[in-house]
């Protein structure tokens, strides 16, 4: 039988750490149940669910998140 060997690959361009998002301050855009919700960890933004907090949460870098809520203003993300 062949041995099969697996090597695990980084993405390009994914240089984020494991971040301890254990006793993050989560901040909320809203009150209702089942909104985004960010912290500032470490010099990295963390956005998650906040219906699921326990499901993983995106990792973004300073640049990644002034690029997103740019994009997010000027409509790209609209769903209409």
């Amino acid at each position: 039988m062949a041995e099969t060997i697996t090597t695990q690959q980084q993405l390009g361009g994914w240089e984020k750490p494991d971040l301890d998002l254990s006793n993050a301050d989560w901040q909320s855009g809203s009150q209702g149940a089942g909104d985004v919700q960010i912290a500032f960890v470490e010099g990295f933004i963390a956005m998650r669910n906040g219906g699921r907090p326990e499901s993983p949460s995106l990792i973004f870098t300073p640049a990644e998140w002034r690029a997103f809520v740019r994009n997010a203003r000027h409509g790209e993300f609209d769903l209409t």
